[in-house]
């Protein structure tokens, strides 16, 4: 394989059987669109590769899409924290896209419609979003699970304002490298699963889509790695297949088993308590268990603004559900709240406006019964953790 660099963004890969060219953009800059755009008049492709799944296809394409989702549904199936997740992140693009006047992913819905007035064949190379949030969930630790919710969260709030100049600047390499590294230190696993297999997946499907001469529209963040996962394949080298990285990987054992530990530990204190000084003893410390759980869940759900009702059930259930690491309040926390305050078709029209600022989550029907789960779940957990010395000194 050789590559020919014409610019810092663009990218030639001459093949042995297929001519690829590489484009980097910034999602939200306007000079990505209008480069993106001149490359394929420039080289009339046969096809056009771009880093997008069909989900977030739809969604781009489908104002409406938004209104077909059934929020309670979402949280009971185990997907609460991925939406949410999946929230922060494009309300951090989209509100750097406001600062720089471009909609993110503009240069890719640009390729994507310049395909379809060509008649050009276009591919959705990238990995549905859903599988690369599972997987980067299930290969986190809990420690790690909170830090990326909270650096997401955080970002999709933060008020600094970032240039177009600065975005550009994202292009360079080196600027970006230092930041994948620091992202590596701080969160090895999360970079692992939406830089480094990502870069795996686009690379080989972008190599396999049909096609001699092709235009690649993707990330620039991902340009080296993609670059290196098609020299591979080219050379016949072994890289990951992309139903190896569709796989979701199952929970560890340590990882279930270490769910339980702090509930069994719990109940052991109490049936210690029975069996040491009583039953009197035995029940001052399962009253003291259901207080403290009580109270944080009380204290986190009362912050969420969540319905009366709500709260009263998150705060009665929460012990019991804490005790068993298959349930949890936040899930009930969440449909509940969508049930109790049906999200209405203003919620979802308002949806990513409302995601940029914080006080509008708890407007926002569908943004609030996140909010619900979230708070109820941590509530829940620092009830649990804080219990267990206080148990203890209770013995």
């Amino acid at each position: 394989m050789t590559v020919e660099t014409i610019s810092d963004t663009v990218h030639r890969l001459y093949l042995k059987d297929q001519e690829i060219i590489l484009v980097g953009t910034a999602h939200v800059s306007q000079t990505s669109v209008e480069e993106v755009a001149a490359m394929i008049d420039e080289n009339n492709p046969d096809r056009i590769c771009i880093e997008l799944d069909q989900s977030r296809m739809q969604s781009k394409s489908d104002k409406r899409s938004w209104q077909d989702m059934d929020i309670r549904k979402v949280i009971k199936e185990g997907r609460g924290f991925f939406l949410l997740a999946n929230t922060a992140l494009a309300s951090f693009q989209r509100r750097m896209g406001q600062q720089t006047g471009t909609k993110p992913g503009d240069e890719i819905l640009g390729a994507a419609k310049l395909a379809k007035e060509r008649g050009i064949p276009l591919s959705l190379c990238d990995r549905e979003i859903q599988t690369t949030f599972k997987r980067a969930w299930a290969k986190s630790s809990l420690w790690n699970k909170c830090k990326l919710l909270a650096s997401l969260i955080s970002a999709a709030f933060s008020n600094e304002e970032i240039s177009a100049e600065e975005l550009e600047e994202l292009k360079k390499q080196d600027t970006l490298q230092a930041m994948m590294d620091e992202m590596a230190k701080e969160l090895p696993t999360v970079k692992e699963v939406l830089i480094d297999e990502r870069d795996n997946y686009l690379g080989r499907s972008i190599y396999e889509s049909e096609g001699r001469k092709k235009i690649a529209v993707i990330g620039a963040g991902h340009t080296n790695g993609v670059i290196e996962t098609i020299r591979k394949l080219d050379e016949g080298q072994q890289t990951p297949s992309l139903e190896e990285l569709d796989n979701i990987p199952k929970g560890k054992p340590v990882g279930k088993i270490a769910a339980w530990v702090i509930p069994l530990l719990i109940v052991a204190l109490i049936v210690y308590g029975i069996v040491s000084a009583g039953w009197d003893q035995g029940l001052r410390l399962f009253l003291t268990w259901i207080a403290v759980n009580c109270a944080c869940t009380f204290i986190a759900t009362l912050a969420s603004l969540a319905h009366p009702l709500n709260i009263l059930a998150c705060t009665v259930t929460a012990p019991f559900f804490a005790l068993n690491p298959a349930l949890g309040v936040g899930m009930l926390g969440g449909v509940l709240e969508a049930t109790l305050r049906k999200p209405k078709v203003k919620d979802f029209e308002g949806l990513n406006d409302d995601a940029m600022k914080f006080r509008s989550w708890y407007k926002n029907r569908i943004l609030h019964a996140l909010l619900v789960l979230l708070f109820s779940s941590i509530g829940s957990m620092f009830g649990t953790l804080i219990a267990f010395p206080v148990l203890i000194s209770h013995l």
